[in-house]
């Protein structure tokens, strides 16, 4: 059965110790997973949180949050070594929370987009090439993969297909670095998310599940449908999270573009969407 997750930026961010009664939250609505976003890990207690995934049972799946000063392909040396001890911790966050994933736009920070000379795109990918293979290497050795996501042309000007992640990670050459779909970028890029789905295959290591708006999911215009069969026939057995934002802070805000509510309120938005994916996916 498909297990189904929701992000903390739908409450809040930063998530903090101040926010760990989300978790009660989250497994009364019924979800399986809660996907933890991790912009200050020293704001968060990880002892006690561990303590209370326990003993609610709910799963957990990090993601990243890939600010100017964690940049793996920047021209700074210093921003790029940021870049990759924020990776490392956050692959030892997820071994810590025994998440499978830890994933991203992890070969640049969110909001990067410029034209730039051929010479100086082709250095900056070399520095991501080089960067992930350091953190590939640390999340192997940990029984971390990495999840290397596109983002739509208005939030980054480096990967934004499938195609183009997935080339990405070829030459990363290493089977612990793997693709991150998310839904809403794909419906701005992909020519069709569910042929994007069976040629990526066995790549996909997790799905963020969002609306064409970043809205609930069911109510927008993504072929929902063509993407449940997609994943069905490739036999993907991973999770599906809502990752949207709620209330955000003025760095998520202006890197993701939220200038208004999403919904009528964040609740609704997490239980209307675990109810359109059981029945998506047929489960009680």
């Amino acid at each position: 059965m498909m297990k189904f997750g929701v992000s903390t930026f739908l409450w809040t961010s930063p998530f903090t110790t101040a926010s760990f009664d989300l978790l009660y939250k989250v497994k009364e609505m019924g979800f399986d997973i809660i996907e933890l976003a991790i912009e200050r890990k020293d704001e968060m207690d990880w002892p006690l949180l561990k303590k209370m995934v326990k003993e609610t049972g709910l799963e957990v799946t990090v993601s990243g949050a890939i600010g100017p000063g964690r940049d793996i392909s920047s021209t700074d040396p210093g921003i790029r070594e940021q870049g990759v001890q924020y990776i490392i911790d956050c692959i030892n966050i997820a071994r810590e929370m025994d998440s499978p994933v830890f994933g991203g736009p992890l070969y640049s920070a969110v909001g990067k987009c410029r034209v730039v000379s051929p010479e100086q795109k082709k250095q900056e990918r070399e520095w991501c090439v080089e960067n992930l293979k350091r953190v590939g290497k640390v999340a192997e050795f940990h029984g971390v993969t990495l999840g290397v996501e596109p983002l739509n042309r208005f939030e980054t000007d480096m990967i934004n297909t499938a195609d183009q992640a997935i080339a990405l990670i070829r030459e990363v050459g290493m089977a612990s670095v793997k693709l991150q779909l998310d839904t809403f970028h794909g419906n701005i890029e992909e020519k069709n998310i569910p042929d994007t789905i069976r040629k990526a295959g066995d790549l996909i290591c997790h799905i963020q599940g969002n609306e064409s708006d970043r809205g609930t999911p069911g109510t927008g215009n993504l072929d929902w449908t063509g993407i449940r069969d997609a994943l069905y026939e490739i036999k993907y057995d991973g999770a599906i999270v809502i990752e949207t934002f709620g209330d955000v802070s003025e760095e998520i805000a202006k890197a993701a573009s939220i200038w208004r509510p999403l919904a009528n309120s964040s609740d609704e938005l997490a239980r209307e969407g675990l109810r359109f994916y059981k029945e998506l996916f047929k489960q009680p």
